[in-house]
């Protein structure tokens, strides 16, 4: 299949293209940048040189990806418009995947809690834990010490032979929120202490993009013949919060 992913749930912008050849091995092409709020400008201009790159025509497109949330309020929605903007007028299904779970897939080696973060502003942030590739936990918007209260109870116990294991805070929001933590007292959140050192920064991890939202597509198979994906041109981003203008409607 020859597959286009969108990411704009951040500042760092990416697209990927996934083409599959009648014969011989397919190619990844992938654009990625800081781009700030500059998404729709560069969306369509950057689906018009990968494919132009692969030698293919928008024609020749079978689905389109764009993450699901949680993220930035009109990033999500400028993807989710510009996706389903081409599987409408190309006639190809279209499909969200979570974007903390596409952040985390890179850091399925991590030996201990993997912990995805978007800073979500007013002094929270949007995150999840995993364990080896797999979530262990639902998506949170929290304050810093609900989330130093999450771990705490998620890391795994270790005898004093044993070093403990280690949470690793990584993504756009990952320092932001390291530096939350390290001010957090056992007064604020009983337990901290014994915590703050099971943390690791991970500034400078890669953490998922486009091209990994490709990955995810191609090995859950969410466009294989026979799923039904029709219902997902009706749904919308997964903001986790209510928007500023929600809150003060209630």
């Amino acid at each position: 299949m020859n597959l286009i992913a969108i990411d704009t749930a951040t500042e760092r912008f990416s697209v990927a293209l996934a083409t599959a050849p009648a014969t011989g091995r397919g190619d990844t092409w992938l654009f990625e940048a800081d781009a700030g709020m500059r998404h729709s400008e560069l969306v369509m201009d950057c689906v018009d040189m990968l494919t132009r790159k692969a030698a293919i025509g928008p024609r020749d497109l079978n689905g389109v990806l764009c993450m699901g949330g949680p993220g930035s309020f009109t990033g999500l929605r400028i993807g989710f418009s510009l996706a389903k903007g081409l599987a409408l007028s190309l006639g190809i299904p279209f499909a969200p995947v979570p974007t903390l779970d596409c952040l985390a897939r890179p850091l399925s080696f991590w030996p201990g809690i993997a912990v995805p973060v978007l800073d979500a502003k007013k002094r929270a942030f949007f995150c999840a834990p995993y364990r080896r590739g797999k979530r262990i936990g639902p998506d949170m918007d929290a304050r810093p010490v609900e989330i130093a209260h999450m771990l705490a109870k998620s890391l795994f116990p270790r005898t004093e032979e044993e070093a403990p294991e280690q949470a690793l805070l990584f993504g756009p929001g990952a320092e932001a929120l390291h530096r939350e933590l390290m001010l957090l007292s056992e007064e604020d959140c009983p337990g901290i202490d014994g915590v703050k050192p099971a943390f690791e920064h991970g500034k400078g991890v890669h953490w998922g993009n486009a091209g990994t939202l490709l990955e995810i597509a191609l090995e859950t198979g969410v466009f294989d013949k026979g799923n039904d994906t029709d219902g997902n041109l009706l749904a919308g981003p997964e903001y986790i919060r209510k928007s500023d203008a929600e809150l003060n409607l209630g």
